[in-house]
């Protein structure tokens, strides 16, 4: 009879998913420039794609690098369909403020998953410290996002 209490955990649990999300939400509600949340968007998105690819059973869909990218596109699609981007003035160096971020954090995404894996290789396959996985990543964000934040308030200064 306690079996049906009992769920399974999944290592991206659906409210993880919803409170970023929703995160996100409130932190352009906030006024939070554009870049900056569409650069932890875009990160949200690589994280997605990596956990769903984990779960695939075929060879071809396994690639969380395929799935990133694919997340990626679909969301700049969804976004340019929904008329969120192409404002007039919410331009970063000449570049649409989310088209930008979303870049930016495909970048840093692919970059803090390379160097997460790198560390592990060059410590034959095993973490240097705990959670490894989770704060290279947020360190990679959390500078990128300081770095633009100042950026931004020095160029529209």
């Amino acid at each position: 009879m306690i079996d049906i209490f009992i769920h399974p955990a999944y290592a991206q649990c659906p409210v993880c998913v919803v409170t970023v999300g929703g995160g996100l939400f409130i932190a352009k509600k906030l006024g939070i420039d554009d870049l900056l949340v569409s650069i932890w968007l875009s990160g949200l998105n690589t994280a997605i794609a990596f956990w769903f690819a984990s779960s695939m059973k075929r060879k071809m869909l396994s690639s969380g690098w395929l799935w990133s990218f694919a997340l990626f596109v679909f969301t700049l699609i969804y976004l340019m369909a929904t008329k969120q981007t192409g404002h007039r003035g919410n331009t970063f160096l000449g570049v649409d403020k989310i088209v930008f971020g979303m870049t930016l954090g495909f970048i840093v995404s692919l970059g803090a998953v390379f160097i997460d894996k790198w560390v592990r290789y060059k410590n034959n396959g095993k973490v240097r410290f705990y959670y490894q996985k989770v704060i290279i990543p947020l360190v990679f964000f959390l500078v990128t996002s300081g770095i633009f934040s100042l950026l931004i308030g020095i160029i529209t200064k």
